[in-house]
Parts: structure tokens; C-alpha cells; sequence
């Protein structure tokens, strides 16, 4: 994998490079992706709006500064922001769609049964997610979901490094105790 220098000057040679793009593209997505279906729970819905945050990327590529941010943080900065913008445009009542429930995608060895035993583990740790509050929500999903490092992490919600592994490690403790209810 590489590194922090590795990304922030693909990101400036993306601008002209279209190879330099599509492999900040490549690298970036999945976890882009993850972190705002983490915060949406719904596949059309992180599918929007990972399409706005990485169309709003390449308008505002030559506009990233290395000296301000790494460009991970940079990036998802424009991805809470775009999931700022969709939450207040978002009608609060959604159904939820049969493709949330099934996978159409999934191997063919995962059975129907499979499927909604790891929905329903899945279900479970949404809720207890829901019971945390907003400030523990962004830090476990962008650092499981958008598989950030604790460094980028602090970065993003203007913390101190140390000020999210105490609350991270709390947070995980109490999503225990909460599962444990559940």
C-alpha cells in the first residue's frame, strides 16, 4: 500500500494525468463508498452521492493544497459534506428496497438462509450504531467503513489524534455493552 506522500502527489498530478485520476479513483472509491453507505444505509442513496463527492473531487482537484490536508482527509471532507447536503434534501421516510435485504450479487454458494442471518448481525450493529451519538457514529465510520487511520480521522472531525483512539476505544465498549443488550 502506499503512502500519504504516494496520494497526495497523485492528487496533484490528476489533474492532467488521467491515469493519475482513475488510480486515485480506484484506490479511494471502495472506501469513499463504504463510509457513506455506513452513514446512509442505503444503496441508492451512497451510490448518489459517492457519484457527487468524487464528481465534486475532480472540479476541485487543482484547488487541493497538500500543505493544508492529506488529500484522504480532503476527500472525505467532500464526502461528509456531500452527505450533509443529501441528509437535509433527503425525504425522512424511506422504504426499504428488496435489494437492501437480498443481495442479487452475492456468490452463488451464499444461500437465501446465509444471507439473512449476516442481514439480521448486520442489522443488529446498525442499531446499536444508531444508539450512539453523532460524534461516535462519524469516528467508527470513518475508521471501519472508510478505513481511515486514526490520524486522518482526527483530521476530518478537527480533533486531536489521542481525543479519537480515547473516544474510539470507548465507543467500542459500548457497542459491546449495546449488542449485549440486543
Amino acid at each position: 500500500m502506499a503512502g500519504l506522500e504516494y496520494y497526495n502527489g497523485l492528487a496533484r498530478r490528476a489533474t492532467t494525468d488521467e491515469a493519475a485520476f482513475e488510480e486515485l479513483y480506484e484506490y479511494f472509491f471502495p472506501r469513499v463508498y463504504n463510509f457513506i453507505y455506513a452513514r446512509l444505509k442505503n444503496s441508492a442513496d451512497a451510490d448518489d452521492v459517492t457519484s457527487v463527492t468524487f464528481m465534486k473531487m475532480n472540479e476541485n482537484l487543482e484547488n487541493y493544497d497538500p500543505a493544508k490536508a492529506a488529500f484522504s482527509t480532503w476527500l472525505f471532507r467532500i464526502a461528509l459534506n456531500s452527505i450533509i447536503d443529501h441528509t437535509r434534501r433527503r425525504d425522512k421516510s424511506k422504504e426499504t428496497d428488496w435489494d437492501e435485504f437480498f443481495d442479487p450479487v452475492a456468490p452463488e454458494q451464499q444461500e437465501p438462509e446465509a444471507q439473512v442471518l449476516a442481514k439480521e448481525g448486520n442489522k443488529s450493529l446498525l442499531i446499536a450504531i444508531s444508539k450512539l451519538n453523532e460524534r461516535e457514529r462519524r469516528i467508527i465510520e470513518l475508521r471501519y467503513w472508510g478505513e481511515q487511520d486514526t490520524r486522518t480521522v482526527a483530521e476530518i472531525l478537527g480533533m486531536t489524534e489521542s481525543n479519537v483512539r480515547v473516544t474510539l476505544h470507548r465507543t467500542l465498549a459500548k457497542l459491546k455493552k449495546i449488542l449485549g443488550e440486543v
